[in-house]
Protein backbone atom coordinates (compact mmCIF):
# COMPACT_ATOMS: atom_id res chain seq x y z
CA UNK A 1 0.00 0.00 0.00
CA UNK A 2 1.36 3.38 -0.98
CA UNK A 3 1.40 6.06 1.70
CA UNK A 4 0.71 8.86 -0.76
CA UNK A 5 -2.35 8.89 -3.00
CA UNK A 6 -2.06 12.40 -4.48
CA UNK A 7 -5.85 12.78 -4.03
CA UNK A 8 -5.40 15.64 -1.58
CA UNK A 9 -2.98 17.66 -3.70
CA UNK A 10 -5.70 20.19 -4.55
CA UNK A 11 -6.65 20.89 -0.92
CA UNK A 12 -9.53 18.49 -0.40
CA UNK A 13 -9.91 15.20 1.42
CA UNK A 14 -12.59 12.59 1.97
CA UNK A 15 -14.59 11.82 5.07
CA UNK A 16 -15.20 8.16 5.89
CA UNK A 17 -17.79 7.23 3.30
CA UNK A 18 -16.34 9.24 0.46
CA UNK A 19 -17.79 12.75 0.83
CA UNK A 20 -15.20 15.30 -0.34
CA UNK A 21 -14.55 18.33 1.84
CA UNK A 22 -11.87 21.03 1.86
CA UNK A 23 -8.95 20.34 4.19
CA UNK A 24 -9.89 23.44 6.17
CA UNK A 25 -13.37 22.02 6.90
CA UNK A 26 -14.39 22.15 10.59
CA UNK A 27 -14.56 18.38 10.85
CA UNK A 28 -11.04 17.99 9.51
CA UNK A 29 -9.86 20.62 11.98
CA UNK A 30 -11.58 18.79 14.84
CA UNK A 31 -10.32 15.29 14.10
CA UNK A 32 -6.90 16.63 13.11
CA UNK A 33 -6.64 18.22 16.54
CA UNK A 34 -7.74 14.94 18.15
CA UNK A 35 -4.92 13.28 16.17
CA UNK A 36 -2.47 15.92 17.44
CA UNK A 37 -3.74 15.28 20.97
CA UNK A 38 -3.20 11.56 20.50
CA UNK A 39 0.40 12.19 19.46
CA UNK A 40 1.03 14.26 22.57
CA UNK A 41 -0.53 11.56 24.73
CA UNK A 42 2.00 9.19 23.13
CA UNK A 43 4.82 11.58 24.00
CA UNK A 44 3.55 11.79 27.55
CA UNK A 45 3.34 7.99 27.72
CA UNK A 46 6.96 7.79 26.55
CA UNK A 47 8.26 9.99 29.39
CA UNK A 48 6.18 8.56 32.25
CA UNK A 49 7.62 5.49 33.94
CA UNK A 50 4.59 4.48 36.03
CA UNK A 51 3.01 1.42 34.39
CA UNK A 52 -0.45 2.12 35.80
CA UNK A 53 -0.46 5.62 34.27
CA UNK A 54 0.93 4.45 30.93
CA UNK A 55 -1.80 1.78 30.81
CA UNK A 56 -4.47 4.48 31.23
CA UNK A 57 -2.74 6.61 28.58
CA UNK A 58 -2.88 3.68 26.14
CA UNK A 59 -6.60 3.36 26.82
CA UNK A 60 -6.99 7.10 26.19
CA UNK A 61 -5.11 6.78 22.90
CA UNK A 62 -7.48 4.03 21.81
CA UNK A 63 -10.48 6.22 22.68
CA UNK A 64 -8.95 9.14 20.76
CA UNK A 65 -8.58 6.96 17.64
CA UNK A 66 -12.24 6.00 18.02
CA UNK A 67 -13.15 9.67 18.42
CA UNK A 68 -11.21 10.60 15.27
CA UNK A 69 -13.09 7.96 13.30
CA UNK A 70 -16.43 9.18 14.63
CA UNK A 71 -15.59 12.78 13.72
CA UNK A 72 -14.53 11.69 10.21
CA UNK A 73 -17.67 9.61 9.68
CA UNK A 74 -19.97 10.75 6.86
CA UNK A 75 -23.12 9.58 8.57
CA UNK A 76 -25.39 10.56 5.67
CA UNK A 77 -23.80 8.20 3.16
CA UNK A 78 -21.91 5.77 5.31
CA UNK A 79 -23.18 2.61 6.96
CA UNK A 80 -19.86 1.48 8.50
CA UNK A 81 -19.85 -0.20 11.88
CA UNK A 82 -17.52 2.02 13.92
CA UNK A 83 -16.32 1.58 17.49
CA UNK A 84 -18.10 3.83 19.97
CA UNK A 85 -17.32 6.02 22.97
CA UNK A 86 -19.27 5.00 26.07
CA UNK A 87 -20.23 6.44 29.44
CA UNK A 88 -17.85 3.88 30.99
CA UNK A 89 -14.98 5.63 29.17
CA UNK A 90 -15.93 8.87 30.90
CA UNK A 91 -16.34 7.04 34.21
CA UNK A 92 -12.82 5.60 33.91
CA UNK A 93 -11.42 9.13 33.65
CA UNK A 94 -13.47 10.27 36.63
CA UNK A 95 -12.26 7.32 38.71
CA UNK A 96 -8.63 8.07 37.81
CA UNK A 97 -9.08 11.78 38.56
CA UNK A 98 -10.60 11.03 41.96
CA UNK A 99 -7.87 8.52 42.86
CA UNK A 100 -5.09 10.98 41.99
CA UNK A 101 -6.86 13.90 43.65
CA UNK A 102 -7.14 11.97 46.93
CA UNK A 103 -3.33 11.88 47.16
CA UNK A 104 -2.76 15.59 46.44
CA UNK A 105 -2.78 18.62 48.70
CA UNK A 106 -5.85 20.80 48.16
CA UNK A 107 -5.55 23.53 45.56
CA UNK A 108 -5.54 27.02 47.01
CA UNK A 109 -4.92 28.83 43.72
CA UNK A 110 -4.23 28.25 40.05
CA UNK A 111 -0.77 26.84 39.35
CA UNK A 112 1.65 27.94 36.68
CA UNK A 113 2.40 25.21 34.13
CA UNK A 114 5.91 23.82 34.44
CA UNK A 115 8.27 22.62 37.12
CA UNK A 116 9.49 19.54 35.25
CA UNK A 117 9.63 18.56 31.57
CA UNK A 118 7.13 15.74 32.06
CA UNK A 119 4.72 18.05 33.88
CA UNK A 120 5.07 20.60 31.05
CA UNK A 121 4.25 17.90 28.46
CA UNK A 122 1.15 17.12 30.49
CA UNK A 123 0.04 20.78 30.46
CA UNK A 124 0.61 21.03 26.69
CA UNK A 125 -1.49 17.88 26.25
CA UNK A 126 -4.24 19.43 28.40
CA UNK A 127 -4.25 22.59 26.25
CA UNK A 128 -4.51 20.60 23.01
CA UNK A 129 -7.37 18.63 24.55
CA UNK A 130 -9.19 21.90 25.32
CA UNK A 131 -8.67 23.04 21.72
CA UNK A 132 -10.08 19.74 20.41
CA UNK A 133 -13.09 20.28 22.66
CA UNK A 134 -13.62 23.86 21.42
CA UNK A 135 -13.40 22.75 17.79
CA UNK A 136 -15.82 19.89 18.37
CA UNK A 137 -18.39 22.27 19.90
CA UNK A 138 -18.54 24.02 16.51
CA UNK A 139 -19.65 20.87 14.70
CA UNK A 140 -23.21 20.15 13.69
CA UNK A 141 -25.40 18.45 16.29
CA UNK A 142 -25.93 15.39 14.06
CA UNK A 143 -22.28 14.24 14.27
CA UNK A 144 -22.34 10.69 15.61
CA UNK A 145 -21.83 10.71 19.40
CA UNK A 146 -21.00 14.44 19.43
CA UNK A 147 -22.34 15.03 22.96
CA UNK A 148 -20.46 12.06 24.42
CA UNK A 149 -17.28 13.09 22.59
CA UNK A 150 -17.58 16.55 24.14
CA UNK A 151 -18.15 15.05 27.58
CA UNK A 152 -15.12 12.78 27.18
CA UNK A 153 -12.87 15.61 26.01
CA UNK A 154 -14.01 17.82 28.86
CA UNK A 155 -13.24 15.12 31.42
CA UNK A 156 -9.97 14.27 29.64
CA UNK A 157 -8.65 17.80 30.02
CA UNK A 158 -9.49 17.59 33.74
CA UNK A 159 -7.61 14.28 33.86
CA UNK A 160 -4.51 15.88 32.35
CA UNK A 161 -4.65 18.77 34.81
CA UNK A 162 -4.87 16.44 37.81
CA UNK A 163 -2.20 14.19 36.25
CA UNK A 164 0.09 17.24 35.97
CA UNK A 165 -0.37 17.86 39.70
CA UNK A 166 0.19 14.18 40.52
CA UNK A 167 3.34 14.15 38.40
CA UNK A 168 4.58 17.30 40.12
CA UNK A 169 4.06 15.51 43.42
CA UNK A 170 5.77 12.25 42.29
CA UNK A 171 8.70 14.06 40.70
CA UNK A 172 9.14 16.51 43.59
CA UNK A 173 8.66 19.32 41.10
CA UNK A 174 7.97 22.80 42.34
CA UNK A 175 4.29 23.60 41.84
CA UNK A 176 4.20 27.38 41.63
CA UNK A 177 0.90 29.01 42.57
CA UNK A 178 -0.28 31.88 40.42
CA UNK A 179 -0.43 35.05 42.44
CA UNK A 180 -2.18 37.79 40.46
CA UNK A 181 -0.48 41.16 40.60
CA UNK A 182 -2.71 44.06 41.43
Amino acid sequence: MKIYTKKGDQGSTQLLGGKKVPKHHQRIDAYGTVDELNSYVGLLRDVIEDKSTTSILLEIQDRLFTMGALLAYDDVKNKMNLPQISESDVKLLETEIDAMNDTLPPMRSFVLPGGHTTVSFCHITRCICRRAERLTTQLDQNILQRDLILKYLNRLSDYFFVLSRALSNRLNANEIPWTPKS
